[in-house]
Order: C-alpha cells, then sequence, then structure tokens
C-alpha cells in the first residue's frame, strides 16, 4: 500500500512540473527565452528552448513509466475480502423469505 501511495505522489509531482514546463513553452519558439531576453544571458534563446524541450519529453516518458509501474504496485484484494463476500452470497441464497402474516398491508392515501 505505501508504495502504491509514494507512485501516486510522484505521478502528480511529474504531472504538475510537466504542466508548468508546458505552459512556459511558447508555440513560435519564443515562451520563457523570449521574456528574459537581454545582453547580459546565462543562456541563448536556443538554449532554454532546447532545455524545456528536453525538460518536457524527459518529464513525459517519466510519467508513462511511473503509470505503468503504478499497475503492477496497485494494492490487490486479499483473501478475507474473499472469504466476507462468500459469506454474505451465502446467507443471500440462503435467506428464508418473510411470512405474509408478518408482513403489514398495504396503505392506501
Amino acid at each position: 500500500m505505501g508504495g502504491f501511495v509514494f507512485i501516486m505522489v510522484l505521478i502528480l509531482i511529474v504531472s504538475t512540473l510537466l504542466v508548468l514546463v508546458v505552459l512556459v513553452q511558447n508555440s513560435k519558439g519564443g515562451g520563457l527565452a523570449s521574456n528574459f531576453a537581454g545582453s547580459n544571458q546565462f543562456m541563448g534563446v536556443r538554449k532554454t528552448a532546447d532545455f524545456l524541450e528536453k525538460t518536457t519529453w524527459s518529464l513525459a516518458i517519466a510519467l508513462v513509466a511511473l503509470t505503468l509501474i503504478s499497475t503492477l504496485v496497485i494494492p490487490k484484494g486479499i483473501a478475507s475480502d474473499i472469504s466476507i463476500d462468500t459469506e454474505l452470497r451465502e446467507k443471500i441464497e440462503n435467506a428464508q423469505p418473510i411470512p405474509t402474516d408478518l408482513v403489514p398491508p398495504p396503505q392506501d392515501n
């Protein structure tokens, strides 16, 4: 159960980061790099676009991998649940009908 919760938290973090990285990008190639363009840039426009693209692909691959891993760590039903279900099913199948003399007559309003 703890592994499943851990994987789900990782999926939420990766999804949030992926949304943020995609929103920072501009479809025309500007995005974050064009907003901070100046004479004393640390990274050029092209390097920032490359970084954002690599980050997007990395997060997308991580998201797919985590979702596939999550299918392996989903908590499975335990044997006691099956025995409870079997007991309930037997009680329902073996239940006696209520005698008609104990059922109150319907009231007409």
